[in-house]
């Protein structure tokens, strides 16, 4: 097994693992894995596709998911490739907040330097342009706090991966 891991500035850490089984082999180890007594975890699985949620109970507001690919390779070898982030839901608004921030940015912008053209006070459109960067960065470091506070649970879920995996 060989696995490549990306930087660790992404909010949105991944993974991408090799290995000599085939893919039906490693989906029906997970298919076994969910299905047993002792497993605490959720997860669905559409063809390809796994999806490991952290157990009910245990779901707060950051709590991370795993997103795993298990496709076939042009040789003998498997590709399992890993996402973790949080719920679908909780990323959609996340990337709609920063999404409006770039447009109020854009937005703005322009605003200013019209009013700067047409000599105009343009003090609150300049307020306004420097504040929303300091905002963008504000939410940045709200997801990298939320990152940390899901940590444990994705060491959680890597451990349970790689147990399903190696088994």
């Amino acid at each position: 097994m060989k696995d490549y891991l990306n930087s660790d500035i992404h909010l949105r850490p991944r993974f991408k693992m090799y290995f000599n089984e085939s893919q039906d082999v490693l989906i029906s180890k997970f298919k076994k894995n969910l299905k047993s007594e002792n497993c605490n975890f959720c997860g669905k699985i559409v063809d390809g596709h796994i999806v490991i949620d952290v157990p009910a109970d245990e779901n707060h507001f950051w709590s991370p998911q795993l997103n795993i690919e298990i496709e076939n390779d042009n040789s003998e070898k498997t590709i399992v490739k890993g996402l973790f982030g949080p719920k679908p839901q909780l990323w959609t608004l996340f990337m709609f907040f920063h999404f409006a921030v770039a447009v109020a940015f854009i937005g703005f912008s322009i605003m200013a330097y019209v009013q700067w053209t047409l000599k105009e006070d343009n003090g609150m459109a300049l307020i306004i342009v420097i504040g929303l960067p300091i905002l963008w960065i504000v939410m940045y470091f709200l997801g990298r706090i939320g990152r940390r506070k899901g940590h444990k649970q994705m060491d959680e879920l890597y451990g349970f991966m790689m147990k399903t995996l190696k088994g």
